[in-house]
């Protein structure tokens, strides 16, 4: 029995190293909203960022950087474990020669799938724009290595993009009949918002991306914001939740269809979903004294407005999976991240992130 354990602990160990070994000079490049931007909104003219304490109080610099967190975010901790440099917005100024072999975070908080969404934070990247930038950025690369090894570089690199929350929360549930829900039927607008992300995701392979992770939405009626706004008793408002019923599946069958015409796995699903829900239904399993509260924020569950440098603070970010309204705490993104890395098939849709490296360094 002992010997047993040893033998599977050596195999982990093995998958670990081949891991950060097969990622090796791998680019990584980020799309989407603020769960997955780290300071390009710090450029822009927008309420949308995140750029004054106490943001940023648990970051190594203890400084607000853009992150909507109180540290690192998914992009950074998935950075982290494959033992590659943290990527640096793409409008930062320090996005230059080598810097940029490291790859580049094109996202910007408050973008949906749909470029209405988010209309309200003004001046944002939206998701065409990032794959405008990306364009952009590989030209830059191509003048400092020649265009063979850019192209090759983006070919090798990962992928990361998170979409869709917003096109629920910042759009069709945005106020009262909304233009959108005046529009479509949700289940119509779902269908729609799928058909446009498919339009992006095959935009993004135009441009030479083939290793994908698309994130699902999270459920979206459980974030703080919501509860303050639409609950009662503490449960997850039903109205969002159906969104993220509905939105998930579709995404995963239109990533599945993708991938069977394009020949190959380039899109991978994280079922974000479920990631979210298991601390959120079972919050002391993780570590948290709660799901419900935010750490930082006025109101109802901490869920009203902006988390600001009058808001409530918790003491101990650790015990909360929310650190504001919206978006879930450095511990909680590790959780995210561990599942991305290792989870089943339950989570990672057809296979999780160290299958991949593992896979493409043999390649």
């Amino acid at each position: 029995m002992g010997s047993n354990i040893v033998i599977i602990l050596m195999i982990i160990v093995v998958l670990r190293v081949v891991v950060i070994e097969g990622a090796g000079e791998r680019a990584f490049f980020v799309f989407g909203d603020s769960l997955v931007d780290n300071g390009n909104n710090n450029y822009l003219a927008t309420s949308a960022r995140a750029d004054s304490p106490p943001y940023g109080i648990d970051y190594p610099t203890h400084r607000p950087t853009g992150r909507f967190s109180n540290g690192l975010n998914i992009p950074d901790i998935i950075s982290e474990k494959l033992g590659l440099e943290p990527t640096l917005p793409y409008l930062s100024p320090e996005l230059q020669g080598e810097k940029l072999l490291v790859g580049a975070n094109f996202a910007s908080a408050g973008v949906g799938v749909l470029n209405d969404t988010g209309v309200q934070f003004v001046n944002i990247i939206r998701v065409g724009q990032q794959l405008e930038y990306f364009a952009e950025y590989q030209k830059r690369v191509g003048a400092l290595i020649g265009s063979e090894k850019a192209k090759k570089l983006v070919k090798e690199g990962l992928v990361l993009i998170t979409l869709g929350g917003n096109d629920f929360v910042n759009n069709y549930y945005l106020v009262p009949f909304s233009v959108r829900s005046r529009q479509y039927m949700l289940p119509d607008y779902v269908s729609y918002v799928i058909s446009e992300y498919k339009n992006v995701l095959q935009k993004l392979y135009n441009l030479g991306a083939r290793r994908v992770i698309v994130t699902g939405t999270g459920p979206l009626g459980c974030v703080p914001a919501e509860l303050a706004q639409r609950s009662r008793d503490g449960s997850c408002a039903d109205d969002l939740q159906q969104a993220a019923v509905l939105f998930n599946p579709q995404l995963v069958e239109m990533l599945n269809g993708l991938n069977s015409e394009i020949g190959t796995h380039v899109f991978v699903a994280a079922n974000t979903n479920q990631m979210h829900l298991d601390f959120i239904t079972d919050p002391q399993a993780f570590g948290f004294v709660t799901s419900k509260v935010a750490c930082c924020g006025q109101g109802p569950y901490n869920g009203m407005g902006l988390c600001t440098p009058l808001s409530n603070l918790c003491p101990n970010r650790d015990e909360y999976a929310f650190w504001d309204p919206f978006h879930p705490t450095e511990k909680a993104n590790r959780i995210i991240v561990e599942q991305i890395m290792t989870g089943t098939t339950d989570y990672m849709h057809p296979m999780n992130l160290s299958t991949i490296m593992v896979m493409d360094s043999k390649a």
